[in-house]
């Protein structure tokens, strides 16, 4: 039976072509307030002029395309262009890669909870969407957070149901209006918990979310899932190596992801550049079913060492696209289970971790 989106081939296509071996996903979809503090470190004013010359730069990179299939924008710079007037929309779509949207308004606390929350943005989404979409957007992301906590029984079965239900409400919207949805459900690294708790929090967030994207028709098929990959909380004393932390994501993965889904894109999760690259290697090393396509949707771990290298300064622009496609060929190898270190950069021994990150 045909799905009831008139978009359905488009998304189906859309889904399939950002997980295409050896690519990933650019998250430079910072808000105004996240991107003033990866800035502060460097000393550069957030300003709008400032936000658009950064992302003219990752934008403009004449290798960027080699590895990266989708960029996440923020609401500003989706309307946003080149210093010679070309939006980024055409810009990128002209190199071959997908804009995306973030569409989210931000969590709001769940009253009753031990500090969980649940997200905000459904008000008003379609027509937002729709608009995206006449913009030149293709898909859209959708970020939940939740906690691990052992002793106050976090995540709650409360916390899972409201968050599970409002990415479900979201995919469909999305696909309503043309956007080929990214469902976020992340599961933040603060914490005690070890790797084994890690693995059992997020198979029982995995399984809430797919019982409801399936109660709202989404169309699996034309979806991309961005989740945590599993590891011990930054505050266990655990040390997870590579191919423990791929164990568990696959295993974890198997157990709850139907396989029509087709692209599984991870977010970076305060990971170094390294690590994250590493890991993400050896799960695409390991010799497990893998229906799915195993990719990348980086924020931090993609820019730290670009914004090092920048500094805010133009001269500095060629040495800054090179840390980016350095790491983007990282990660571009690490999808083919290729990447097996030798490719850092400025910043890709540095902690990246934001404790209850949000933006």
């Amino acid at each position: 039976m045909a799905h009831w989106s008139k978009y359905s081939e488009e998304l189906i296509a859309t889904a399939k072509a950002i997980g295409k071996p050896g690519k990933g996903i650019l998250a430079a979809d910072e808000s105004t307030g996240t991107i003033g503090k990866r800035f502060a470190p460097i000393s550069v004013e957030n300003n709008e002029e400032n936000r658009r010359s950064y992302r003219e730069l990752l934008f403009l990179n004449e290798g960027l395309a080699e590895h990266i299939s989708g960029v996440i924008l923020f609401e500003e710079t989706l309307h946003q262009s080149t210093a010679d007037g070309k939006p980024f929309t055409t810009l990128l779509k002209e190199k071959g890669v997908l804009p995306g949207i973030k569409v989210d308004k931000g969590v709001t606390p769940i009253p009753g909870t031990e500090g969980e929350t649940s997200t905000q943005g459904l008000d008003g989404l379609l027509g937002r969407c729709q608009e995206y979409y006449k913009a030149g957007a293709r898909f859209a992301k959708w970020r939940a957070v939740l906690k691990i906590n052992k002793e106050l029984g976090l995540p709650s079965a409360l916390a899972i149901q409201e968050n599970a239900w409002g990415l479900a409400r979201y995919a469909a919207i999305c696909q309503e209006a043309g956007l080929a949805p990214i469902v976020e459900p992340e599961i933040l690294m603060d914490g005690t918990h070890t790797i084994e708790e890690a693995a059992a929090a997020t198979e029982k967030v995995l399984v809430g979310v797919y019982k409801a994207l399936a109660d709202n028709k989404v169309l699996l098929e034309g979806t991309l899932l961005k989740p945590n990959m599993v590891y011990a909380g930054n505050e266990s004393g655990q040390k997870n190596t590579p191919g423990d932390i791929a164990f568990y994501t696959v295993r974890t993965l198997q157990r709850t992801v139907p396989p029509s889904v087709p692209t599984i894109c991870f977010l970076s999760g305060g990971q170094t550049e390294e690590d994250a690259s590493l890991n993400l290697s050896a799960m695409n090393q390991l010799d497990a079913k893998r229906p799915w396509s195993l990719t990348f949707s980086y924020g931090r771990a993609l820019q730290a060492s670009t914004l090092k290298a920048w500094m805010g300064n133009l001269e500095n622009v060629p040495k800054a696209q090179a840390e980016f496609l350095k790491r983007a060929e990282a990660n571009g190898l690490a999808t083919l289970g290729k990447y097996t270190g030798g490719l850092e950069g400025a910043a890709a021994g540095d902690s990246l971790v934001v404790k209850n990150y949000v933006y």
